[in-house]
């Protein structure tokens, strides 16, 4: 007879190999049972049949059979039933839980309003936002070249923030999106599981100065004093001895500073079109807009054809920057925020109170204190939206409120 440390291990062994059958057994029982009655088998029958189609006559009955554990190779066979039953158990809980959020009717559409798993949002410490990375190797994209060696590990250390009731066909839209115009990508292909991960497959760039003046301009560079704090973007007007000319600064450098080196490399402007980023859905990052320190150097700048010509044939330019004026949409923040208001965008759920109902029937602004200024949807923007607009799975609403009716509106547009 061997020693007890032995035929413990034996057990084990024996255990683990005649397990594996009856533990997928018990998940198939646990998912099926779940999935289609909302009914969980009660373990003890489980395990009494998972022991059972292990070999062992009489399932758990076999603990108490002095054939079984008096007999010399007692201790291997215990420890062997107690491993069958443990592989059961556990296998039979995962499919019972399976079964309990596998979604009842699978769509394209259902995928893709997936969300980000619960408890990833928890884990990054907020209920409001998460916090995305790109894992493994940034991939190349099939027909494109290859992308730096810089470049990729610069994408690769990315870290954006997204509000978190956002499905993962947005996240994914959006992360693109972001590294597109960050890093003037050809372009990019992303995947966001849920558990927040990122895949990211990336062609480089495929122009530079080109890309960035606006179609039926040209792009000119004139010899100039150019004044500190330049950046891209910026109105000027360029004066010589026969014309004054405005245009859009698209690349400026000054003296032999090496921040003014970089600027044309630097991420582009913002669209005007883009929504202004509130306290719930903020940058992981400040952006800074890349600036010139002042002195003599060229500027390039984006002008009609017409007057490109004369900026051509001229030697020198002096550069007067015009004031651009006060963006209004950022000045709309401001106030909300001075009066104790918050601007917030949301995504009504598949599940939501609000799907298939009308503003009016909903009556948001009575029994929830937050105010609807506008609902994006495939088929474009709704403003100021009318009572009768009824709502449907997977509209955007941008609201304005208290940040506690605001809070307490989330859940329920979710």
């Amino acid at each position: 007879m061997a020693a007890l440390p032995v035929e413990v291990l034996l057990g084990l062994y024996l255990g683990f190999l005649t397990g594996i059958i009856p533990a997928m057994v018990a998940w198939a029982l646990g998912f099926i049972f779940k999935y289609f009655t909302g009914v969980s088998i009660p373990g003890f029958g489980v395990v009494v049949l998972a022991v059972a189609l292990a070999g062992v006559s009489g399932g758990l009955l076999a603990l108490a059979d002095p054939a079984i554990t008096e007999s010399a190779n007692a201790p291997t066979v215990v420890t062997g039933i107690l491993v069958v039953t443990g592989l059961s158990l556990y296998a039979h809980a995962k499919g019972d839980q399976l079964g309990a959020n596998f979604p009842k009717r699978l769509s394209f559409s259902k995928l893709r309003e997936r969300t980000l798993s619960r408890d990833v949002i928890e884990l990054i410490g907020g209920r409001d936002e998460v916090r995305l990375t790109v894992t493994g190797d940034v991939a190349d994209m099939e027909g494109y070249p290859p992308l730096s060696d810089d470049l990729r590990a610069e994408i690769h250390a990315v870290e954006y923030t997204f509000p978190a009731d956002l499905q993962i066909a947005a996240l994914e839209e959006r992360f693109a999106e972001r590294l597109r115009t960050e890093f003037d990508l050809g372009d990019v292909a992303v995947t966001v599981d849920e558990r927040g991960r990122a895949s990211v497959a990336a062609a480089p760039p495929f122009s530079g100065l080109s890309k960035r003046v606006p179609a039926g301009k040209r792009a000119v560079s004139v010899d100039a004093l150019v004044p500190t704090g330049l950046a891209r973007g910026d109105e000027v007007r360029l004066l010589t001895d026969e014309t004054a000319v405005s245009g859009t600064v698209v690349s400026a450098r000054s003296g032999d500073d090496e921040a003014d080196k970089r600027f044309a490399a630097e991420a582009p402007t913002p669209d005007a079109d883009v929504v202004p980023a509130t306290d719930e859905e903020a940058p992981s990052k400040p952006v800074r807009a890349p600036t010139t320190t002042g002195g003599e150097g060229q500027l390039t700048a984006a002008v009609t054809r017409a007057d490109a010509t004369p900026l051509l044939g001229a030697d020198r330019a002096s550069v007067v920057v015009e004031a651009r004026g006060t963006r209004l949409e950022y000045e709309l923040i401001s106030l909300l925020r001075r009066t104790g208001n918050r601007f917030r965008r949301f995504t009504v759920g598949t599940g939501s109170d609000l799907a298939g109902r009308s503003l009016g029937s909903a009556t948001v602004r009575e029994t929830h204190g937050v105010a609807v200024l506008a609902v994006r949807r495939s088929t474009g923007w709704e403003l100021a939206p009318p009572d009768a607009l009824e709502l449907a799975a997977g509209d955007e609403l941008f609201a304005v409120g208290s940040r506690d009716a605001l809070e307490a509106f989330a859940g329920v547009v979710a």
